[in-house]
């Protein structure tokens, strides 16, 4: 089950920092949540995150996307292999040995 930020949002900025899946950013009149990246924090921690440190209670389940908790350990493991993929990437290479060596 991703998790959404309703209009009661009042934009305190302490969810944003808060998800461990950057699933958090700041839409056109309030934050919201990318239901394609929110794990509700499983393979983090015990609890969403983002929820614990709301003021308002203004993150409920998003009723569109409602998934197991199964499910959240698969999207937790795809975004995390592809981070990882991400970052080694940017890893600087070791230079090839050159032809006559």
């Amino acid at each position: 089950m991703a998790l959404m930020i309703t209009d009661e949002c009042i934009n305190c900025d302490v969810c944003e920092p808060e998800c461990p899946n950057d699933a958090i950013y700041m839409g056109a009149e309030f934050y919201e949540i990318d239901p394609h990246k929110c794990t509700e924090c499983v393979g983090h921690f015990d609890e969403p995150q983002c929820v614990q440190v709301c003021p308002v209670a203004c993150i409920p389940i998003h009723p569109e996307h409602v998934e197991s908790r199964e499910t959240l350990w698969q999207k937790f493991e795809r975004l995390t292999a592809a981070k990882a993929a991400a970052a080694a990437a940017l890893e600087p290479r070791p230079p090839a040995p050159s032809a006559g060596a």
